[in-house]
């Protein structure tokens, strides 16, 4: 699938492995861990762009969860190889939206070693691996009073940064990955 300006999607992955503490009894990952795996992802694709969450944060940028969507086709068990797939579905500067997709891989597998531990992005419509649980989570910009802040404003490079992976170009900030 493309964007409306014709590129590719654009992923960003990042490789996890299933912890015990992470399984229920019937030694399946919990439910709730796949929203975490979803935070982590997004975690990542911003870290991606030499920006933590924290830095933001002190420059009195927070990011909440407006609405979360999510829907299980397999279950992970323990010890497992996933990957935590995620991609910009829509961005305004005062808006954001992100896709995610848990995806189990095997170390042997060219998916895991290609796009394993490091392998930061991937371009195309489906990730690789199986599809496990699918999903995603909207938010919005907002300063340390929670009003809504715009990111161009604020913070310039990040939004120039996530603006480029919105269309699908993977953003050269100087600090590798690719």
């Amino acid at each position: 699938m493309k964007d409306k300006a014709g590129s590719e999607m654009l992923w960003h992955l990042h490789p996890l492995r299933v912890r015990y503490q992470e399984t229920d009894q019937m030694g399946v990952v919990f439910h709730g861990n796949y929203v975490t795996w979803f935070e982590i992802g997004r975690t990542e694709f911003v870290r991606a762009f030499g920006m933590s969450y924290e830095a933001a944060e002190k420059q009195g940028l927070l990011l909440p969860v407006v609405d979360l969507d999510c829907a299980y086709h397999s279950p992970a068990r323990y010890d497992e190889a996933v990957i935590v797939c995620t991609r910009l579905e829509q961005f305004s500067p005062i808006r954001i939206s992100f896709r995610s997709e848990i995806r189990l891989v095997h170390e042997a597998d060219a998916a895991w070693t290609q796009h394993g531990p490091g392998a930061q992005w991937f371009r195309g419509e489906e990730p690789p691996g199986k599809l496990l649980v699918s999903g995603g989570t909207r938010h919005v910009w907002v300063n340390r009073e929670w009003r809504p802040t715009r990111l161009d404003k604020q913070m310039p490079e990040l939004y120039g940064f996530m603006d480029s992976a919105s269309r699908g170009i993977v953003p050269d900030t100087g600090k590798g990955g690719s």
